[in-house]
């Protein structure tokens, strides 16, 4: 990667970035990141994973997604290049790469980037940021990342960079103490989101005070209490860069009220509510399930789950048991677990049905619900991703970005 960027003319270099990492909540903290940045007046570039319905959901300019045909020319001409070197990335690195050489052509004011998967051998690790960020750390990834919360903690560390100030969010005390002595080893100052920095209830809205700012009258456009912690991160890294990119109390108010981040409790349909939520580990289950009894009172609950094989599914399905009338289990990606072993762990609890095609699967969950029963749909970002083809309107989930032209071309940029 690091050759790659070098033979590009190191396009990463081209944009200050928000480098944002964190097992749980580090791609709707980047979500607000960027609304609240956009809403300043900044052209921003935000590049997250794994996409639900498009790839070019990955990549987006001022909220919209990177052109197909942009995708398919920029893809020729990387691929003639690098090969020319004899230079070899993986998908992730390859769609990386891609990012950044677009957010350079159109001149971003600043990336918000998310770390895929943990931090230190990420391929985003090599961006330029003038802040970092970890909204938590849980066990997920466990055959990368380490077993242990430290371990887990060192991974995500991995992206502290010398003298650039971390947001910090909630996390356990062996992983503080991993990040702290991380930190201190390369001159970071934390600031920690609740702690130094605090995003508390007011009479007029939240008031969020941090380091040399007060913003008042805020909403969250982001349901689940969790958001809460996700917005104090996000608020705490840019109080930090307020000097580089400041940001007026309107722009937050504005920013954080209209953020859109698909596939966290997600209303797709009203009658049966259709309910999408991408957790997909212990930590995100159990904050869905926090908030379920809220969102569907007393409503009869249709799950339908998939998940990837390597997940702490078990640990998944205790969580959400007592909250579910039947179950409906499937399958999605090539990691994915059988449908049979999730049905043989449900069996005798709920009554559940293995249904192996995930489309399949929605379209038979939809067709049991009655009108005031709830599907929810959780596991997987993959399966949330196959939910919104096949029960939502078919669209993109995001308008394409057009550049200043209505004919879409970058000829004037």
């Amino acid at each position: 990667m690091r050759e790659a960027l070098a033979r590009r003319g190191h396009p990463e270099a081209a944009f200050p970035a928000l480098h944002v990492a964190g097992t749980n909540g580090k791609g709707s903290t980047a979500a607000m990141l960027d609304a609240v940045l956009r809403a300043a007046g900044y052209r921003t570039g935000l590049y997250t994973s794994p996409h639900l319905v498009d790839f070019a959901e990955r990549i987006r300019i001022d909220g919209c997604t990177i052109p197909r045909s942009t995708v398919v020319a920029l893809v020729a001409e990387l691929r003639a290049d690098l090969a020319a070197a004899g230079i070899a990335l993986t998908h992730f690195e390859f769609a990386t790469l891609l990012a950044c050489e677009w957010f350079r052509q159109i001149g971003v004011d600043v990336g918000v980037i998310e770390v895929g998967l943990g931090g230190r051998l990420d391929a985003t690790n090599l961006v330029r940021p003038i802040v970092s960020c970890i909204t938590s750390i849980g066990h997920d990834h466990e055959a990368y990342l380490g077993h242990d919360l430290a371990a887990i903690a060192g991974e995500k560390a991995g992206i502290l960079k010398p003298r650039v100030p971390l947001a910090l969010g909630p996390t356990p005390p062996e992983a503080e103490a991993v990040i702290r002595r991380r930190a201190a080893e390369v001159n970071v100052a934390v600031t920690r989101a609740g702690v130094d920095a605090r995003l508390e209830e007011s009479p007029g809205g939240f008031r969020f005070c941090g380091p040399g700012v007060v913003w008042e009258g805020l909403r969250l456009g982001l349901q689940g209490g969790f958001q809460r912690d996700n917005a104090s991160v996000a608020l705490t890294a840019l109080a930090l860069v307020g000097d580089r990119l400041p940001c007026g109390s309107e722009a937050v108010r504005q920013g954080l009220a209209t953020v859109v981040w698909p596939g966290r409790l997600a209303r797709l349909r009203e009658r049966p509510l259709v309910l999408l939520d991408g957790a997909h580990n212990p930590e995100g289950i159990e904050a869905l399930a926090a908030e379920l009894p809220t969102l569907v009172g007393e409503r009869r609950v249709m799950l339908v789950f998939a998940v990837m094989a390597d997940k702490a599914w078990q640990a998944m399905l205790r969580t959400l048991v007592p909250q579910i009338a039947a179950a409906i289990v499937t399958h999605v990606g090539r990691r994915g677990l059988a449908p049979d072993a999730l049905a043989a762990a449900l069996a005798g609890r709920v009554p559940v049905d293995p249904i192996g095609d995930a489309r399949a699967a929605l379209r038979a969950a939809l067709s049991r619900a009655g009108a005031d029963d709830v599907v929810l749909v959780t596991g997987s970002l993959f399966l949330v991703g196959e939910a919104y083809a096949e029960l939502g309107s078919g669209g993109s989930l995001f308008e394409p970005w057009h550049g200043p032209k209505s004919d879409g071309t970058e000829a004037h940029l």
